[in-house]
C-alpha cells in the first residue's frame, strides 16, 4: 500500500489533520465513484434512542443534557473513519477528528447564531469549553456567534430542535461541492412505557457511509448513553 502523509491545517493544529487516501487500495473506491459521480445520493435515517439512565446520570451530577448530546455523538462520529470523509483541495482523504458545530437560540429575536466547540475526548473538558463558548459568544447574533473566524474545515452539524418530537427528519444541502460529514439532529424528548426516548436524525452522503455504519453508530451511541457514568 503506498504511503500517504497527514496534511496539516494553517494553523498546524494537530487535532484537524488530514490524512489522504490511498484510493488504489481504497476497498470503497467503486462505491464512492457511483454514489457520488454517476448517481450522486444521499440519505436519511430516523430513529429513537433510550435516554432515561443518561438523563438520570446528568441530573445527579448537575450537568446540562445539551453538550452531553453533542460530546456523546461527536465521540461515535469520530471512532469511524467513514464519517470523517472529506476533500480538501481536490484531495479525498479524511479528518482525524470532528468538531461539533451547533447552533445557539436567541431568545429575543428567535433566531439562532453557530457556535463550535473543538472536540475532546475528556468530557469535562469539553464541558468547560463548551460552557466558556456560551458565556462569551452566546448572546451574539448573526449567524456565525464567534465571528472572529470561520468554522474549521473539520467541523459537521449537529443539532436539537427541542420543541418538536418528530418521526422523521432530513437536511438536504442544495450548494454544489462535494460535502461527506454526516448532519446529525434531535428532537424534543418523550415518554413511552416509562422510558425517556430521544429522536434522533442522521443524514448522509452514501458515497461515504452505507446503512451498515449507520448501525454501528447507533449501537455505540446507545451503550454511550447508558452508561454515562463512566465517562465522568
Amino acid at each position: 500500500m503506498m504511503m500517504v502523509t497527514p496534511i496539516s491545517t494553517p494553523k498546524g493544529d494537530a487535532s484537524m489533520n488530514f490524512t489522504p487516501i490511498d484510493l488504489a487500495a481504497w476497498p470503497r473506491r467503486e462505491v464512492f465513484y457511483y454514489f457520488s459521480r454517476m448517481a450522486p445520493t444521499g440519505y436519511s435515517l430516523t430513529t429513537e434512542l433510550d435516554v432515561t439512565a443518561l438523563r438520570r446520570t446528568l441530573k445527579e451530577a448537575n450537568l446540562k443534557f445539551f453538550p452531553a448530546y453533542l460530546w456523546l455523538v461527536t465521540r461515535r462520529l469520530n471512532q469511524q473513519e467513514e464519517f470523517k470523509l472529506a476533500e480538501q483541495e481536490g484531495v479525498l482523504g479524511t479528518y482525524n477528528v470532528l468538531t461539533p458545530l451547533y447552533a445557539a437560540f436567541h431568545a429575543d429575536t428567535k433566531t439562532f447564531s453557530l457556535m463550535w466547540t473543538p472536540f475532546q475526548e475528556n468530557f469535562s473538558g469539553f464541558y468547560r469549553a463548551y460552557l466558556e463558548n456560551q458565556a462569551a459568544y452566546g448572546d451574539n447574533h448573526g449567524i456565525l456567534a464567534q465571528p472572529q473566524t470561520p468554522p474549521p474545515p473539520n467541523a459537521y452539524t449537529v443539532s436539537c430542535v427541542p420543541w418538536v418530537t418528530f418521526s422523521h427528519f432530513a437536511v438536504h444541502s442544495y450548494e454544489n461541492k462535494p460535502y461527506y460529514f454526516p448532519s446529525v439532529e434531535a428532537g424534543k424528548i418523550f415518554s413511552r412505557d416509562g422510558a425517556q426516548l430521544l429522536p434522533l436524525s442522521i443524514t448522509c452522503h452514501h458515497a461515504a457511509t452505507d446503512g451498515y455504519h449507520i448501525h454501528r453508530f447507533l449501537e455505540g451511541l446507545q451503550a454511550d448513553m447508558d452508561n454515562f457514568s463512566q465517562f465522568l
